[in-house]
């Protein structure tokens, strides 16, 4: 078997499947944040706890109820996203004028909260979801499954839905609006706040998505959005606050990096996307697709 800078193909490939696995929900996570932070100008550091929602939640509605995969992937996502809306029309919406550290301070109790529900619920232990696409495709440099390929395409697909709607279509126009001049918006006829509550609501339902399709990869357990929201923070502040392209490009490209690190230099798998960032903040501060203020 041919070798890649003296690594045996196979384990270059595996590690870089890995890496684009962890930058698939790197970009969905860090995308849910850019929508909520860059529209909404909101912190929200319960993330991680509403994609932890969406993995316990089609992990409930497969062993008490019996519904599938495919099912859970289109109905957790609505239902926690619901939760969403119901967190910004009576919590957040309150928040709306005063400093965006009231609003990282009340998400992160919130997720705190939730955490803490779910460890008494069902403890630290992770629970086994089991695999909707069994079996792989041999590519003769390495072994695809399936469904890890289903997830990097389905992940690139939402991203892009979501990029092109929010910057190609009315709907999208009409939120950027509403962020810049609301009042004016208002004076259209608009529903401000309905806009606003909606695209919380999407953001969470982003966040949930990624949990649903993480089920079957991790073990679903309630410190799993606790562990990577720090590094979905790290990924959102190198692409630019609020950008959408940042998210998305710099979320699949720093799990191809993380990928590569775990194959050259384990020790600095865990620190590479933190020195990165480092990096980038001492040369551009607003990230590499942010907006110089």
């Amino acid at each position: 078997m041919m070798d890649i800078f003296g690594i045996a193909a196979p384990a270059l490939f595996g590690q870089l499947l890995l890496g684009l696995i962890n930058g698939a929900f790197y970009a969905l996570l860090s995308l849910g944040l850019a929508v909520i932070f860059g529209m909404l100008n909101v912190i929200n550091f319960a993330h991680g706890a509403q994609y932890m929602m969406g993995a316990f939640g089609a992990w409930m509605l497969l062993n008490w109820l019996g519904v599938g995969f495919w099912p859970a992937l289109v109905i957790v996502p609505v239902l926690v996203g619901l939760v969403g809306m119901a967190v910004e029309r009576f919590v957040l919406r309150r928040l709306a004028q005063l400093d965006h550290i009231y609003g990282l301070l009340v998400t992160l109790g919130l997720a705190m909260v939730v955490e803490g529900l779910y460890r008494k619920g069902f403890g630290v232990s992770g629970q086994p979801y089991p695999n909707p696409l069994p079996g792989g495709v041999n590519l003769g440099f390495m072994f695809l499954p399936w469904y890890r390929g289903f997830v990097v395409v389905a992940a690139l697909l939402v991203c892009f839905g979501v990029w092109y709607a929010i910057e190609r279509t009315r709907l999208g126009m009409r939120l950027r609006a509403a962020t810049e001049n609301p009042n004016l918006v208002r004076a259209f006829g608009i529903d401000v706040p309905r806009l606003v509550m909606l695209t919380y609501g999407a953001g969470v339902a982003l966040a949930a998505l990624a949990g649903v399709m993480a089920a079957p990869v991790f073990q679903v357990s309630p410190l799993m959005g606790s562990h990577l929201i720090i590094v979905v923070f790290a990924v959102v502040v190198i692409g630019g606050m609020g950008s959408i392209l940042g998210a998305i490009i710099t979320g699949f490209g720093l799990g191809l990096i993380e990928g590569l690190t775990k194959v050259f230099y384990p020790e600095a798998s865990t620190t590479a996307v933190f020195v990165i960032m480092a990096i980038v903040l001492m040369i551009r501060p607003s990230g590499l697709f942010g907006t110089r203020s």
